[in-house]
């Protein structure tokens, strides 16, 4: 079932975002029949994403030949009660890594 969480913004106010709803999730008292209350806040949710992204980039990074350029790309899905997730699409999941090398130029 699909429903609207509200997150928490560390700074102050809130967003609203379309998620999955799980047996755990309490539902907000201003707009009980429209909205949840996520367990955790907006910033904190994409923080576990953004650690994942960080720690594959350093993996990259310690490579002996360094690529120029590299692109992780991942579908987020955020959840009240998990907060945010890497979003599985297919069989086999989501998740996109691009490595480029260029030839250094000689003078």
């Amino acid at each position: 079932m699909t429903e609207l969480a509200r997150f928490e913004l560390e700074q102050g106010g809130d967003v609203v975002v379309e998620v999955r709803t799980g047996p755990v999730t309490t539902r907000a008292s201003r707009r009980e029949d429209l909205v949840l209350d996520a367990k955790v806040s907006f910033e904190r949710a994409l923080g576990t994403v953004k650690d994942a992204a960080s720690a594959a980039l350093g993996q990259f990074q310690a490579m002996a030949r360094q690529p120029d350029e590299v692109e992780i790309k991942f579908g987020v899905k955020l959840s009240a009660e998990a907060g945010a997730v890497i979003a599985k699409t297919g069989l086999d999941g989501q998740f996109e890594v691009r490595l480029k090398w260029t030839r250094p130029t000689e003078e």
